[in-house]
Protein backbone atom coordinates (compact mmCIF):
# COMPACT_ATOMS: atom_id res chain seq x y z
CA UNK A 1 0.00 0.00 0.00
CA UNK A 2 0.77 3.33 -0.74
CA UNK A 3 0.94 6.55 2.06
CA UNK A 4 0.18 9.85 0.90
CA UNK A 5 1.73 12.05 3.21
CA UNK A 6 -0.51 14.99 4.39
CA UNK A 7 1.00 16.67 7.25
CA UNK A 8 -1.22 19.53 7.22
CA UNK A 9 -4.20 16.77 8.59
CA UNK A 10 -2.83 16.73 12.04
CA UNK A 11 -3.99 20.15 12.68
CA UNK A 12 -7.26 19.30 11.50
CA UNK A 13 -7.33 15.72 13.70
CA UNK A 14 -6.10 18.21 17.08
CA UNK A 15 -8.50 20.70 16.36
CA UNK A 16 -11.68 18.38 15.82
CA UNK A 17 -10.37 17.18 19.58
CA UNK A 18 -11.44 20.29 21.63
CA UNK A 19 -14.60 19.90 22.93
CA UNK A 20 -15.10 23.45 23.80
CA UNK A 21 -16.56 26.32 22.25
CA UNK A 22 -13.50 28.03 21.84
CA UNK A 23 -11.78 25.55 20.47
CA UNK A 24 -14.70 24.51 18.23
CA UNK A 25 -14.13 25.69 14.16
CA UNK A 26 -18.01 26.00 14.11
CA UNK A 27 -17.85 28.86 16.81
CA UNK A 28 -14.54 29.97 15.59
CA UNK A 29 -15.22 30.76 12.24
CA UNK A 30 -17.96 32.59 12.31
CA UNK A 31 -17.13 35.23 14.53
CA UNK A 32 -14.43 35.92 12.42
CA UNK A 33 -15.90 37.75 10.01
CA UNK A 34 -14.02 36.35 6.59
CA UNK A 35 -16.22 34.55 4.72
CA UNK A 36 -14.60 33.65 1.92
CA UNK A 37 -11.34 32.64 3.78
CA UNK A 38 -13.56 30.56 5.54
CA UNK A 39 -15.48 29.66 3.11
CA UNK A 40 -18.75 30.67 4.66
CA UNK A 41 -21.69 30.95 2.00
CA UNK A 42 -24.51 31.60 4.07
CA UNK A 43 -25.38 33.67 7.20
CA UNK A 44 -29.05 32.27 8.41
CA UNK A 45 -30.32 34.00 11.77
CA UNK A 46 -29.51 30.34 13.72
CA UNK A 47 -27.82 28.78 10.87
CA UNK A 48 -24.91 28.99 8.44
CA UNK A 49 -23.32 27.05 5.53
CA UNK A 50 -20.30 26.56 4.87
CA UNK A 51 -17.86 24.15 2.24
CA UNK A 52 -16.72 21.34 3.83
CA UNK A 53 -12.57 22.02 4.28
CA UNK A 54 -12.06 18.18 3.48
CA UNK A 55 -15.11 17.28 0.64
CA UNK A 56 -15.85 13.98 -0.24
CA UNK A 57 -16.56 16.11 -3.58
CA UNK A 58 -16.72 19.76 -4.91
CA UNK A 59 -19.66 21.38 -3.17
CA UNK A 60 -19.61 19.43 0.06
CA UNK A 61 -21.52 21.58 2.26
CA UNK A 62 -22.13 21.61 5.79
CA UNK A 63 -25.14 23.46 7.63
CA UNK A 64 -24.25 23.91 10.98
CA UNK A 65 -26.47 25.93 13.89
CA UNK A 66 -24.69 28.83 15.98
CA UNK A 67 -25.43 27.31 19.00
CA UNK A 68 -22.62 24.51 20.29
CA UNK A 69 -24.12 21.23 20.95
CA UNK A 70 -23.19 17.53 19.97
CA UNK A 71 -26.91 16.78 20.69
CA UNK A 72 -29.81 17.25 18.53
CA UNK A 73 -31.93 17.46 21.57
CA UNK A 74 -29.93 20.40 22.81
CA UNK A 75 -31.56 22.34 19.89
CA UNK A 76 -34.89 24.05 20.86
CA UNK A 77 -37.64 23.81 17.65
CA UNK A 78 -36.43 27.60 15.75
CA UNK A 79 -33.07 25.84 15.12
CA UNK A 80 -34.44 22.87 14.20
CA UNK A 81 -36.80 24.11 11.73
CA UNK A 82 -33.87 26.49 10.46
CA UNK A 83 -31.44 23.42 9.78
CA UNK A 84 -33.99 21.82 8.04
CA UNK A 85 -34.78 24.52 6.09
CA UNK A 86 -31.58 25.86 4.86
CA UNK A 87 -30.61 22.14 4.32
CA UNK A 88 -33.27 22.04 1.78
CA UNK A 89 -32.20 25.66 0.34
CA UNK A 90 -28.36 24.73 0.53
CA UNK A 91 -29.82 21.03 -1.78
CA UNK A 92 -31.66 23.87 -4.31
CA UNK A 93 -28.51 25.60 -4.56
CA UNK A 94 -26.32 23.16 -5.52
CA UNK A 95 -29.02 21.40 -7.80
CA UNK A 96 -28.72 25.73 -9.86
CA UNK A 97 -25.16 26.15 -9.20
CA UNK A 98 -23.66 22.61 -9.89
CA UNK A 99 -25.95 20.24 -11.35
CA UNK A 100 -25.52 17.04 -9.95
CA UNK A 101 -27.66 14.05 -10.30
CA UNK A 102 -27.88 13.01 -6.82
CA UNK A 103 -26.76 14.17 -3.09
CA UNK A 104 -25.99 12.34 0.01
CA UNK A 105 -27.42 14.22 2.97
CA UNK A 106 -26.60 12.85 6.21
CA UNK A 107 -25.65 13.59 9.93
CA UNK A 108 -22.86 11.72 11.80
CA UNK A 109 -23.86 12.02 16.26
CA UNK A 110 -20.62 11.46 17.76
CA UNK A 111 -17.10 10.18 16.82
CA UNK A 112 -18.19 6.54 16.40
CA UNK A 113 -20.40 7.26 14.18
CA UNK A 114 -18.17 9.14 11.98
CA UNK A 115 -18.41 13.19 13.18
CA UNK A 116 -15.11 14.80 12.40
CA UNK A 117 -15.92 17.51 14.79
CA UNK A 118 -18.06 15.12 17.48
CA UNK A 119 -18.72 18.40 20.18
CA UNK A 120 -21.20 20.77 17.39
CA UNK A 121 -23.97 18.66 15.26
CA UNK A 122 -24.13 19.74 11.49
CA UNK A 123 -25.50 17.73 8.42
CA UNK A 124 -23.44 16.94 5.45
CA UNK A 125 -24.78 18.01 1.81
CA UNK A 126 -22.39 15.88 -0.45
CA UNK A 127 -23.58 16.61 -4.62
CA UNK A 128 -22.92 13.06 -6.38
CA UNK A 129 -22.36 12.97 -10.23
CA UNK A 130 -23.04 10.15 -12.24
CA UNK A 131 -19.85 9.81 -13.33
CA UNK A 132 -17.61 10.85 -10.22
CA UNK A 133 -16.43 7.21 -9.44
CA UNK A 134 -12.87 6.54 -10.51
CA UNK A 135 -10.67 3.62 -9.43
CA UNK A 136 -8.00 5.96 -7.44
CA UNK A 137 -10.47 5.13 -3.98
CA UNK A 138 -10.31 1.28 -4.73
CA UNK A 139 -6.93 1.14 -5.88
CA UNK A 140 -4.85 3.54 -4.42
CA UNK A 141 -7.28 4.37 -1.81
CA UNK A 142 -6.86 7.96 -2.77
CA UNK A 143 -10.09 10.47 -3.40
CA UNK A 144 -9.51 12.96 -6.68
CA UNK A 145 -10.86 16.70 -5.94
CA UNK A 146 -11.40 17.35 -9.31
CA UNK A 147 -12.23 21.39 -8.16
CA UNK A 148 -10.20 23.81 -6.02
CA UNK A 149 -12.26 24.98 -2.80
CA UNK A 150 -12.37 28.50 -3.80
CA UNK A 151 -13.34 27.97 -7.51
CA UNK A 152 -16.21 25.90 -5.62
CA UNK A 153 -16.66 29.29 -2.94
CA UNK A 154 -16.99 31.74 -6.02
CA UNK A 155 -19.22 29.37 -8.09
CA UNK A 156 -21.74 28.81 -5.68
CA UNK A 157 -21.27 31.93 -3.51
CA UNK A 158 -23.58 34.42 -5.52
CA UNK A 159 -26.69 31.90 -5.25
CA UNK A 160 -26.48 31.64 -1.12
CA UNK A 161 -25.94 35.51 -1.06
CA UNK A 162 -29.04 36.37 -3.06
CA UNK A 163 -30.35 39.37 -1.96
CA UNK A 164 -34.09 38.04 -2.02
CA UNK A 165 -34.48 34.44 -2.41
CA UNK A 166 -37.04 32.85 -3.11
CA UNK A 167 -37.14 29.21 -1.81
CA UNK A 168 -35.59 27.09 -4.74
CA UNK A 169 -37.17 23.74 -3.43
Amino acid sequence: MQHLWAPWRMEYILEADDHSPDGCIFCSLPRAQADRDNLILRRGRRVFVILNKFPYNPGHLLVVPYTHTAELDDLVPDELTDLMLELRRAVGYLRRGMNPDGYNVGINLGRTAGAGIPGHVHYHVVPRWDGDYNFMPIIAETKVIPQHLLRTYDQLAPLFQEAERPDPA
